[in-house]
């Protein structure tokens, strides 16, 4: 089913959380372990506009639904994080234009360098660039979605989860989005094949990799993910990648986890 980009488009709107009670967190606080899972995964949220920026010197750029895609998404990435923030604020917890911009000075020359880099690999690759870009992003957001639910079933916090189910619920779009695209770039293209097997294989890393520290990655990963109900949600993230065209096989994030001993 071909994905509507200009219905999505029109339909796009803010999440919506006035009209849950965030006070009732002053009488029923969330615990220190759900607490620092959020503030990751808000880090995460309000560095998408980096992301976004190293796409736009890519080939990704010059693709109309591609660009209007990005442009969306963007804004619906920077309302998820600042629902979370709320949250975290809630707890005493700022997450702020500081405490953001702080953080992207603290990555360095990595974060300066990340749009050259990005633009001489992806330039060398060519249109076959964008099913790399469309799988990674596929890939993300099922990873994203699968650390929402999970979220959701272990906070047992009826205003958390209602939050964070409204944010899976978004980002199931995004997962529509990015799968339909990548499943038509591969199709009949062993050469994007190719390139996005030998991509995802020697550089993708589980979402916030590269942005927050390695212990915290460990942590999230180990908190969402560790036990035989977390790894039901990374075995379908693995199914649903193995059975675009040409990634018969591939068990990345599944793989991601043993590197980093999380318990099955």
């Amino acid at each position: 089913m071909a994905f509507d980009i200009n219905r999505y488009a029109e339909e796009s709107e803010a999440l919506r959380y006035e009209d849950l009670d965030f006070d009732s967190f002053a009488t029923d606080p969330l615990p220190p372990d759900i607490l620092r899972t959020l503030h990751y995964m808000c880090d995460i949220e309000f560095h998408t506009v980096c992301y976004l920026r190293d796409m736009l010197v890519t080939p990704s750029r010059k693709d109309g639904e591609v660009s209007t895609f990005m442009t969306i998404w963007n804004r619906e990435e920077f309302w998820h994080g600042e629902a979370l923030a709320e949250v975290l604020a809630r707890h005493g917890i700022a997450i702020g234009f500081d405490q953001v911009k702080a953080r992207r000075i603290k990555l360095g020359w990595r974060d300066r360098l990340s749009p050259v880099r990005q633009s001489v690999l992806s330039n060398v690759m060519g249109k076959d660039f964008i099913a790399v870009h469309m799988t990674w992003g596929a890939l993300n957001e099922w990873s994203t979605a699968a650390g929402y639910r999970r979220l959701a079933t272990l906070s047992d916090h009826p205003v958390l989860t209602t939050l964070v189910r409204r944010i899976a619920a978004q980002e199931t779009k995004h997962i529509a989005f990015y799968a339909t695209q990548a499943r038509a770039r591969l199709a009949d293209n062993p050469k994007a094949q190719r390139l996005v097997r030998l991509a995802l294989r020697t550089a993708w890393q589980p979402v916030g990799s590269g942005v927050s520290s390695e212990e915290d990655v460990q942590f999230v990963l180990s908190h969402l993910f560790s036990g035989p109900e977390g790894r039901k949600e990374i075995d379908a993230i693995d199914r649903h990648l193995s059975k675009l065209p040409g990634l018969a096989g591939l068990r990345l994030v599944a793989d991601a986890l043993d590197a980093r001993e999380v318990a099955a």
